[in-house]
């Protein structure tokens, strides 16, 4: 222990005293570290999307990092206490805040990136730095092998409890910005404990700075923790140009909802899920040119219709109209939004009450292929309104896999739709959509309108021999109270012209290799999106 403490301990007790603290911090560390990985990454992909390239970059760039506080560790000589206190309150600092700087330099669209890199090489590096530390402090207290041992394993433990915390506990309960917060004093905890251990015995004038440093820094990441909502409040003022009426995280994204007069806008990570001005043209055409079919098909009898996505309540608003309709099962994947589209009332508002007002509506919580998985029951619609094949997760909703299952679900004369971005500003992506829709379906119809919010959005209906019925003889009237859509307007939207036709070849897409998300990354990457 000469190397690490100027006056080894005496006795028994005190002894053990210092291992528990030394134990302490190997337990933290290791529960701090994959917290503050798990965090950056997290942030990035809630503003960026494209989970798999950000996770995958993260790690790369936290274990390269790592290694390099490792391998730099081995010239560190002295009193090794010293750098230890030192890196833990830098990584108090520096993790504790990471969320806090993502979120101001979102902002800046230029600082974004290049910060994401600089969090994540200075955690990794200052991690990198501990267990060594650690080892060789511990290494007066055992033998080597028995020191890399518990460290080690103490290390992964940490981690085990870490991966598992994340996910389940700390972004449902405390989102990710309060849990970074939360994770920089339990990281500065280290440093406290350190100090208060085994201050009086390293003998050096630097320990009150030390102490100062730690203390001011963790009073720091409190009063952010404290004001955490006044903090998230204020950005989102700066980032929503209206009203914020509610903001939140679930477990699964952010959700904003703001207001200008009349306006409403939700806001799903940043990208506009609907405005209250228009929502009502892309809700009639996803509803009821199907439902047009859908009845033409099945002239007489009750109507059985699900919808997957949708927890905005907006489709089944439409879907209501119709007193056929028996039954109308939602499924959506965030509890959190069906409960604000239930229970704020603006948005019940905006969709007429229709989560909570009709006992049609049966509401399952859940992600929508694994319902389709279990082939409940037979549905005469199956309306798909997901989020845009923007990420790994969202584009396997897209993919021939989940259109099979879809039509495992349909009844036999049954009709399936679902939104497929827009044929304008994702081209590509939007045809092949279409393709792979073809290539399970026996019929499949594209179709598009001018949504102002959107732009040029597009949609593709599928099923059987029904939807080869000349469309004058199917669609002669809708439900009243529509707000856009005649029915003399639906021949023009099945029309696309030469900029936005199908430019052919384009093949389809499945899970293995989903062609449809960089398909619609590289569309709206060319206009800026």
């Amino acid at each position: 222990m000469q190397n690490n403490l100027e006056h080894a301990p005496h006795g028994d007790a005190a002894r053990s005293l210092d291992l528990a603290t030394l134990v302490y911090a190997v337990f933290t560390a290791g529960l701090c570290s994959i917290i503050y990985e798990l965090l950056i990454a997290t942030t990035v992909v809630y503003f960026l999307g494209d989970s798999v390239r950000y996770f995958s970059l993260t790690i790369g760039l936290y274990m390269a990092s790592m290694g390099a506080g490792a391998y730099l560790s081995k010239y560190m000589q002295g009193v090794l206490l010293h750098k230890l206190i030192v890196a833990e309150i830098i990584l108090g600092l520096v993790g504790g805040f990471c969320v806090p700087l993502l979120y101001l330099a979102f902002t800046y669209e230029a600082l974004f990136l290049p910060l994401y890199v600089v969090l994540t090489l200075t955690v990794g590096f200052l991690i990198g730095l501990e267990v060594p530390l650690l080892t060789r402090i511990l290494e007066g207290y055992d033998s080597l092998r028995v020191s890399i041992a518990h460290v080690l394993s103490l290390d992964y433990l940490g981690a085990l409890v870490a991966t598992v915390a994340f996910p389940l506990l700390l972004l449902p309960l405390f989102g990710i910005f309060r849990s970074g917060l939360f994770f920089g004093l339990v990281n500065m905890s280290i440093a406290v404990l350190l100090l208060w251990r085994f201050g009086s015995r390293l003998g050096s004038h630097r320990i009150k700075s030390y102490r100062l440093a730690a203390w001011s820094i963790t009073l720091a990441i409190g009063a952010g923790l404290l004001f955490a909502q006044v903090l998230l409040q204020a950005w989102n003022q700066s980032v929503y140009r209206d009203r914020i009426l509610h903001t939140e995280h679930t477990a699964y994204q952010e959700v904003v909802l703001t207001k200008r007069r009349d306006d409403l806008r939700l806001y799903l990570n940043g990208a506009l899920q609907f405005s209250t001005s228009d929502e009502f043209r892309y809700h009639e055409a996803l509803v009821h040119l199907p439902m047009a079919y859908v009845q033409a098909a099945k002239a007489r009898g009750p109507l059985s219709v699900l919808v997957l996505g949708g927890g905005d309540g907006m489709a089944v608003r439409e879907l209501l109209r119709y007193n056929r309709i028996e039954r109308i099962t939602l499924v959506d994947l965030d509890e959190r939004v069906l409960k604000l589209a239930t229970e704020n009332p603006y948005l019940r508002q905006a969709n007429a009450a229709s989560l909570s007002r009709d006992e049609r509506v049966k509401i399952r919580v859940g992600d929508a292929m694994r319902f389709l998985q279990e082939r409940a029951a037979l549905f005469d619609l199956i309306v798909a309104d997901l989020p845009d094949p923007s990420s790994t997760e969202t584009a396997r909703l897209y993919s021939r896999a989940f259109y099979r299952l879809a039509r495992s679900n349909l009844a036999p004369a049954g009709v399936f739709v679902t939104q497929a971005t827009s044929p304008f500003h994702a081209r590509e992506a939007f045809w092949t959509t279409h393709a792979t829709v073809a290539d399970v379906f026996a019929q499949a119809r594209p179709y598009h309108l001018l949504v102002p919010s959107f732009g040029d959005w597009g949609f593709v209906m599928a099923g059987g021999a029904v939807l080869q019925t000349p469309l004058e003889q199917v669609v002669k009237d809708f439900p009243p109270g529509l707000r856009h859509l005649r029915p003399a307007m639906a021949t023009g939207m099945f029309m696309f012209g030469k900029d936005v036709e199908d430019p052919g070849q384009l093949g389809i897409s499945t899970l293995d290799q989903p062609q449809v998300l960089e398909r619609y990354r590289a569309g709206w990457r060319h206009w800026g999106g």
